[in-house]
This record gives structure tokens, sequence and C-alpha cells, in this order.
């Protein structure tokens, strides 16, 4: 049964030219790596399948092998001041380390994600619409790390409140005209609130009715239709339901749960006809879900052409995912183009920061020789200080920096996790253990000169007053420089 507009309200608060192109782009991918990415992008390759982008966003690599403008603007807090993102080259990957420069001692938000498309479809922060009535928050600019090709990029982490949006596009679908929509995205990051969705929405930011919208959902949301197993799913949000097939309120068995750490997902529709499409971004091909007509009372489209990211059509905003990259494209692209885009993913090199995985060890404080971050006779209290004390090997000086950017920590046979006290974001905000929780106070990035910062906070992890004796207590302070605000992991 077709989902009404108070369901989304009741949610919210809850050819043989590509061919050839497809065999040299696999053939050439195991050898030439980051090269390959280098010398042509994902839009690139859907343009010579006579599919052209009309959008492309990115926070991490150039989706053209000749672009070399600006991929996001970031603003710093301490001074509002703004600052475009470009590359370290042509066609290459983000200039990480000009933003690590620009935010050092500042937290930093990510207000612009260029259009590479050359259509100005740049995404800024969505404007208030039909289910939240204020405009949403841009995202952390540091709070999705990621490797890429070797060098350190960010992605756009979206948790609830958060989401961008452009009303006013230049050459985007509308109606029931066909359109192709990728992205790669963190597998691991989700929830079931609505709805993180890239792609075709409404411009009014109201929900419109069936078939106005067409994006990709990632999540695990259970009020419309599902895959199998418990979720993640890729499906397709075309409003009034998030849709894995044909038909309406009913799981699609061939829709898969999928949760690689970077996933590739595809939607793409025509005249009564559409896919879903998805795969490891890291290696291998693609996988087709669903491919077939459309859900009833979806055939013919209403697509009005606004696109989004990270919320509903009516700003549903309750949605959690990490975006890297994605585009859109004019025409419905064949399988061997999107096989072809997804040979480029490969190649880029995406890894979780830091090379993948977990990394372990003690923690050293580089100021005070011989001293690791240190949870006192390894407490087991939630919101106890941590310390510096003579390096030693035990365990409540063994610390595991997670793929997701947490400092683990066991002790009394549970895990804790290191924590800004409070979800403070001042200088002098204790760093205490807590039990974990997935939430931003307890995220730390590593940074390329030595310090550890707060995801939430943008501060520093610091030794009060340079000391360099054992107890000395651990907090978050402003970064600057100091040879306290020094870590080693190892």
């Amino acid at each position: 049964m077709k989902a009404t507009p108070w369901s989304r309200r009741r949610l919210g608060s809850l050819g043989a030219g590509i061919t050839i192109l497809l065999g040299a782009f696999v053939g050439t991918a195991a050898t030439t790596g980051t090269a390959q990415a280098a010398s042509q992008g994902p839009c690139d390759i859907y343009a010579a399948g006579g599919t052209p982008c009309v959008a492309a966003h990115s926070t991490t690599r150039a989706l053209y092998g000749a672009y070399n403008g600006p991929l996001y603007q970031v603003r710093r807090s301490s001074d509002n001041a703004t600052m475009n993102v470009g590359l370290l080259s042509a066609g290459g990957v983000a200039n990480a380390p000009a933003q690590d420069s620009f935010c050092a001692g500042a937290s930093c938000v990510i207000t612009v994600v260029y259009d590479q498309s050359g259509r100005a479809n740049n995404l800024t922060p969505a404007p208030a619409g039909g289910y939240v009535h204020t405009p949403d928050n841009p995202a952390n600019a540091v709070a999705a790390p990621v490797t890429v090709g070797g060098h350190e990029a960010y992605g756009v982490s979206v948790t609830p409140g958060i989401g961008y949006r452009d009303d006013t596009t230049n050459g985007v679908a509308t109606g029931d005209s066909p359109e192709g929509l990728y992205d790669v995205l963190d597998g691991t990051h989700y929830n079931g609130g609505c709805c993180f969705d890239y792609g075709n929405a409404e411009t009014t930011n109201n929900d419109d009715g069936n078939g106005t919208m067409e994006a990709i959902y990632f999540g695990n949301a259970k009020y419309w239709d599902t895959g199998a197993g418990n979720g993640p799913w890729i499906m397709a949000d075309l409003e009034n339901g998030l849709f894995s097939g044909s038909n309406v309120n009913s799981p699609n068995p061939g829709d898969p749960t999928i949760n690689y750490r970077f996933t590739t997902a595809i939607v793409k529709g025509g005249s009564n006809q559409w896919a879903i499409r998805g795969g490891n971004a890291q290696s291998g091909g693609l996988s087709t879900f669903y491919s077939g007509p459309r859900p009833p009372g979806y055939n013919p489209m209403h697509k009005e052409g606004a696109i989004l990211l990270g919320i509903g059509g009516d700003n549903s905003n309750g949605a959690a995912g990490t975006f890297y990259e994605g585009a859109m494209t004019s025409g419905y692209p064949s399988d061997a183009t999107e096989s072809a885009v997804q040979a480029n993913i490969n190649a880029a090199g995406y890894t979780a920061a830091g090379g993948g995985g977990n990394s372990t060890g003690a923690l050293h404080a580089n100021g005070a020789a011989g001293k690791c971050l240190d949870d006192p006779n390894g407490s087991t209290t939630g919101g106890t200080q941590q310390q510096i004390w003579g390096c030693n090997g035990q365990t409540n000086q063994t610390w595991t920096h997670t793929s997701t950017n947490q400092l683990t920590l066991s002790a009394g046979g549970s895990t804790f996790c290191l924590d800004a006290n409070g979800h403070g974001t001042t200088a002098g905000t204790k760093a205490i253990i807590w039990p974990c929780n997935g939430q931003a106070n307890q995220q730390w990035q590593f940074n390329s000169n030595g310090t550890v910062t707060g995801v939430q906070s943008g501060l520093c992890l610091d030794v009060t007053g340079a000391s360099t004796a054992d107890g000395a207590p651990v907090e978050l302070w402003t970064c600057n420089g100091g040879s306290n605000q020094q870590w080693n992991l190892g």
C-alpha cells in the first residue's frame, strides 16, 4: 500500500565502444593504480557512454581527468573565514593538507560542495522544508578522514540535523526524463532515520507526491520496502516511500544487506524502467539488485530536478551516513558504462584513514619522554580523567584507534572510549573514559603534525600545563603547536 505524507512525517520523528573502454580499464587497473584514476574520471567515462554528468560532487578527488578547480569550501570557527579546498594536481586527490593548515587550532565545517560538471550545481546547507522548518547544519570538515591513492582526504559525515541541497539546478532530469546516479559511501555508517539520500528531489523542499524524487538511499530504515537481511540496503527514495524493487511495502530478497567499508551505490531510472546496483568500492565489479518496471503509482515519474545530500525531499533530516563522491547523468547509463566507472573507483584507492583497519598500541606523549596516555589504575568508572604515566605496556595503556576514529581501551572486561567530557568544546574539557556510543565527542583525528584533535571540538589532546610528571591530567586545549600536544600511537 502506498505510504502517505503522514507516514513521511511520522518517520521524520523517528555499446561496443563502452565494452572496449571497460576492457581497457579492467585490464590496466591492477597495474596502473592511482595513475589510472588520474588519467580520467567517472564523468569522462559517463560522457564516453553517451550519458554525460550534469552534476559531479566529491570532497575527496576530481571526477574528471582534467578538472583542476575547487572540490569544496570550509569555514573556520575562530573568525568565520572560508577557504576553497582544491586538488594536489589536476584530476587528482583533494589538497587536504591545505585544509589542515587552515583549520589548525579551530574547528571547520563544509559550507559548499562544488559541482565539477561546469553547470554550477553546487550543494550548500539545506534550507527549511516541509518536515523540518529550520535550515540544516553543515558537516564537520574532519569527521570523515579517509585515504585516497595514498593521500589524506575527508568525506562528508552526515549526522541528524546535517544536510545539503540545491533547488535551482541546471540540466538535471525532470519529469520522466532518464538519469543515472552513483555515489561512494561508508557502508558502516548508517541508521534507520529518514533519509540518507543523494540525488534528484523537489525544488519546493516539500513532499510533492509520488515520483517527485529519484535519489539513492542508504541505511536500514524499515518503514517502507526493505531488502534481504537486516540491512543496510541500497534503495531508491522515490517520495512517499523507499523502494527496493517493483512493489510497494514489499521486501525484495534480491536486494542484499551490503555494508562494505567503501560501498558503491547506483540507482538509474527511465520510462517505466529503473535499476539498483552496487558493489565494493575497493575491488571487484557491480551486482544488479533490481532491474525492471516502476512500482505502481510511479509511472510516469514527476521529477523536479533539485539535488540533495543527506536528507529527504521534505527536509527530513534524521539520517546518518558518509558521502565521498557521486554524480548524476543525463540519460540512462548502460551497465558497461557503470562497470567502467566502478573500475575507476577501484583504482582510486580508497582506504580507511591510516591505511585501513584498526591501529593498536601505546599512545606516547612526545612532550614527556617515556610517558603514555594512561587509564589510572585500570579504572572502569565512566568519567575518569585520563593522565600520563610511565609507559609500561599494560592494558590500561593499550589504545586502539578504530576505522571510525574512536580511541578504545579494555578495562575490567569492558571496552571504553576516550571521550570529551560532557560533549565539551571549550579549552579545559577533561579527556575521560566513557562507554562507547558512536558520538562525535568520542571521535579523534590523528593529524600529520602529530596532534590528536577531537572531531566535535577541533581542540587538541593536551597534557595539562605541559607537565611531564606521572599523573599529569590530560584535557582538550586550543591547538598551539606545543610538544605537550604531540602524540604517537605505536
